[in-house]
C-alpha cells in the first residue's frame, strides 16, 4: 500500500525555522517525484517545491526560492522540506504527494497524497 506520512509541523515564531519530513512506504522515492504543497485557510492549495527522485533535480515556486529547500534521503525513503525565515503567511497545512515527475507537480497532478502537517507561524 502506498502511503505518505508528513511530520515536523508546529508553532513557530516569525523568523524561525522548521523541517518537515515526508516518509514514504509502498514505493521508493528514488523512482518518483515528491512534491510539497501548502494550503492556508480559505485559499487554494499551492505547490511549494518538488524533487525528482531519479536525478535529485529540484523545482520551487518562485517566491519561496532561497527560504525553502527540498531534499531527499533515499536510504530513509524520506523527503524533507527545510523552511527558514518563516513568515505568518507561510502558515497552513503542508502536504507531500507523489507523482512521476515534477512536470506534473506544476499542475497539481499527483498520484498519492499524505494527510498533511500543520504549520503555524506567529507574528
Amino acid at each position: 500500500e502506498v502511503q505518505l506520512v508528513e511530520s515536523g509541523g508546529g508553532l513557530v515564531q516569525a523568523g524561525g525555522s522548521l523541517r518537515l519530513s515526508c516518509v514514504a512506504s509502498g514505493f521508493t522515492v528514488a523512482g518518483y517525484a515528491i512534491g510539497w504543497f501548502r494550503q492556508a485557510p480559505g485559499k487554494d492549495r499551492l505547490g511549494v517545491a518538488c524533487i525528482n527522485g531519479r536525478d535529485s533535480s529540484t523545482t520551487y515556486v518562485d517566491f519561496l526560492k532561497g527560504r525553502f529547500t527540498i531534499s531527499s534521503d533515499n536510504a530513509k525513503n524520506t523527503v524533507y522540506l527545510q523552511m527558514n525565515d518563516l513568515k505568518p503567511e507561510d502558515s497552513g497545512v503542508y502536504y507531500c504527494a507523489a507523482t512521476q515527475k515534477c512536470t506534473y507537480w506544476r499542475f497539481g497532478s499527483m498520484d498519492s497524497w499524505g494527510k498533511g502537517t500543520l504549520v503555524t507561524v506567529s507574528s
